[in-house]
């Protein structure tokens, strides 16, 4: 890993309130928002090594194993939770009138599913489809989801290490591929633009969309899925915001 990698933080300037010399902005993929899920399958996965994995056997396929239930009702819960997770990263949520409709809905769907597997009698086709339904997973399983995303998870890590963008007072630089390929642009007169597109990825990771205008490009460079924005676009704006005080200054004083 080079020097400068993201991952290897400037050294603190002298004054905490001057401008930054260097800025990393980072784009990950949408991928790591399922570590919800996959906290699940670790969380779950111990349960099931405590209870005692379940075990069909029989000749009918007939569950003989205390644990049994407990690991039908942790798959059901498991399977909400994935689900939900799948919702999250395939679609956005821009406002939190969206995010209202989604626990709404969901709200109601596990309630409709509880209401049903108690009170068979209320409607009992439906109530006899849903006690057909029985997953079993086993600690096996969740601890291979588990590891499974973070194996890619630290795949990921390793490649935003070969793949960044780094803004400097005067350049854009972007950092890319395993031989250190670097493109420049130049930073004068640069445009900043930020957008919440998703209200989960930025309650997960205080993420969001940044959209850089170079004045030498006609056009812009987006980049989605930046953590801790605001952060960034704080440090940004001072950089740039001095940046434009000291051009000016030089142009009165010539």
């Amino acid at each position: 890993m080079n020097a400068t990698s993201p991952a290897a933080s400037p050294p603190e300037p002298a004054d905490k309130n001057a401008p930054p010399e260097k800025v990393y902005l980072v784009s990950y993929p949408k991928i790591i928002s399922f570590f919800p899920s996959a906290l699940f399958a670790l969380v779950f996965g111990t349960i099931m090594v405590i209870l005692g994995d379940p075990v069909i056997a029989g000749a009918e396929g007939t569950p003989e194993h205390r644990g049994y239930q407990a690991a039908v009702i942790l798959s059901h819960l498991f399977l909400f939770a994935f689900t939900v997770n799948l919702v999250i990263v395939g679609f956005d949520f821009p406002r939190g009138t969206s995010v209202t409709i989604l626990f709404v809905v969901t709200s109601l769907a596990l309630g409709a599913f509880l209401l049903f597997q108690n009170f068979r009698g209320l409607l009992p086709v439906v109530s006899n489809i849903l006690h057909s339904i029985n997953p079993v997973v086993n600690s096996t399983f969740y601890f291979l989801y588990f590891f499974i995303f973070v194996t890619i998870y630290l795949i990921v890590l390793i490649k935003v290490q070969f793949d960044y963008w780094e803004i400097r007072p005067n350049e854009l630089l972007h950092h890319h591929g395993f031989l250190s390929d670097l493109e420049r642009y130049p930073a004068p007169n640069l445009r900043v633009s930020k957008e919440v597109n998703d209200v989960f990825e930025y309650f997960l990771f205080r993420s969001g969309r940044l959209i850089l205008h170079p004045s030498s490009e006609t056009r812009a460079i987006i980049l989605d899925n930046v953590p801790f924005i605001d952060y960034k676009e704080k440090k940004l704006t001072s950089m740039l915001g001095a940046l434009q005080v000291q051009f000016r200054q030089s142009q009165a004083d010539e």
